[in-house]
């Protein structure tokens, strides 16, 4: 019998920094990133092994390829896989209305959004930031609960999953800070160990999320489709779209009772163009992803040594694909406000500066929830009564949208820039290096 094979060496663990951040994502990474350039210790939480996971969003908005230059990683974007749109439409029974064109309408260098799998856009940022001395992305890494002292948050409490075996990671280990920041998304186990409640706006819809093959000749960019008792949105990935189905909120279970079948006739009836590939992909109901969809915000972002942003702190609709956008302009936002009062004095910061982020991110998330709920409120809704989309006449503001091509301006400076831009502080940006 060969000898037992050794239990693998248990890894070093970080147990002290300045600033912890639970939540590898977007956010978290880009924030990770930014700090660790101004030379504060920064230790990411990242409870999975890897960033290979079916991610919903995987936009980089124009802002975003923005703050890229101004790090110097354009060049590495660049040799991501990705694909440019740059013009988005609806698609009413009336006719086709194209809602904006991104090329034309945005000002700067960046005239669209770029569509990128959102693990190698992690990866690349991950890359970036671990040559940072002050940077450490721990993997396998489960945030659990939050430590205290003297009534302030003083640090994170968290499993090691990266052997696999539960008996491994049984122990919870302790990571010390000056300031925890929460990344860790709409379903935050941050947010729950604080016990901080986001007040709920409510939504009308969940969505279906699921692929079907592209083909040539097939349309290009974005597309919305509306008709009686109906409403898809179908992005262009080059080799397939990406689907977003909208349903009545909590009608998953009894849906996905009908089975394949149904939901293939559901979708062939909406877009006729794509009964015959139907049969290819989605092959099950089990392909077929739910968002369950929420509009919240937390009354306050901070406690004394925490920090929320992102959907940990405002959970987003889909509507307009905005949501990561903003939460990579919180995080900037944070560097550039945080990060310089870390730079400038150490140990922890007041809950002023604090407050400070979310005074500054706040009315441009309020902006953007008050445009979705909207959205939700007129569209949405009669979509899914069947008021919207079905008909011979084009609903007025889609008209106007027509007759005056300018007003597309608006929704593509919303959803490509956002309603405040953020920008690296100075400290944390980088020339790209000449060639």
């Amino acid at each position: 019998m060969p000898p037992p094979e050794p239990a693998p060496a248990q890894r070093p663990s970080p147990t002290r920094a300045r600033v912890a951040v639970v939540g590898g994502g977007p956010a978290g990474m880009v924030l990770g990133l930014l700090l660790a350039r101004g030379g504060i210790e920064t230790v990411v939480l990242e409870k999975h092994a890897d960033f290979l996971r079916d991610f919903r969003g995987d936009t980089v908005h124009a802002s975003t390829l923005a703050l890229l230059d101004e790090l110097g990683l354009a060049t590495a974007f660049a040799a991501l896989p990705h694909r440019l749109l740059d013009r988005a439409e609806i698609r009413l029974d009336a006719g086709t209305v194209r809602l904006s064109n991104l090329g034309a309408s945005l000002p700067g260098r960046h005239r669209g959004i770029a569509l990128v799998p959102q693990w190698d856009f992690l990866e690349m940022l991950a890359t970036a930031a671990e040559r940072e001395p002050a940077f450490t992305l721990v993997r396998s890494a489960e945030a659990v609960d939050l430590m205290h002292d003297a009534g302030r948050v003083a640090g994170v409490r968290w499993l090691d999953r990266s052997s696999g075996r539960p008996e491994d990671s049984a122990e919870p280990r302790a990571l010390e800070a000056d300031l925890v920041v929460a990344c860790d998304g709409r379903w935050s186990s941050v947010r729950a160990a604080a016990g901080l409640e986001p007040r709920s706006y409510g939504a009308p819809m969940d969505v279906w999320w699921f692929s079907v093959p592209r083909r040539d000749g097939d349309p290009e960019g974005g597309i919305g489709r509306v008709s009686r008792g109906g409403f898809m949105i179908m992005i262009d990935r080059g080799q397939y779209w990406q689907c977003g189905y909208v349903i009545p909120k909590g009608a998953d279970e009894e849906l996905r009772t009908s089975g394949l079948a149904a939901f293939r006739a559901r979708i062939a009836s909406l877009q006729p163009w794509l009964a015959d590939r139907l049969g290819e992909h989605p092959s099950s109901m089990d392909e077929v992803k739910l968002l369950d969809v929420r509009v919240e915000r937390l009354p306050r972002w901070h406690e004394d040594g925490l920090l929320l942003i992102g959907d940990a702190a405002h959970p987003m609709s889909p509507l307009g694909g905005v949501g990561i956008n903003l939460a990579i302009q919180d995080a900037v936002a944070t560097a550039r406000i945080v990060g310089t009062a870390m730079r400038r004095a150490p140990g922890p910061v007041g809950r002023d500066v604090l407050a400070e982020v979310q005074r500054r991110r706040l009315w441009p998330t309020a902006l953007v929830q008050a445009a979705q709920r909207a959205g939700h409120a007129t569209v949405v809704r009669g979509a899914l009564r069947g008021r919207v989309g079905a008909g011979s006449r084009v609903p007025l503001p889609l008209r106007l949208l027509m007759r005056f091509p300018v007003l597309q301006r608006i929704p593509a400076r919303v959803v490509g820039i956002g309603p405040r831009p953020e920008h690296a502080p100075s400290w944390a940006r980088r020339l790209e290096p000449l060639r």
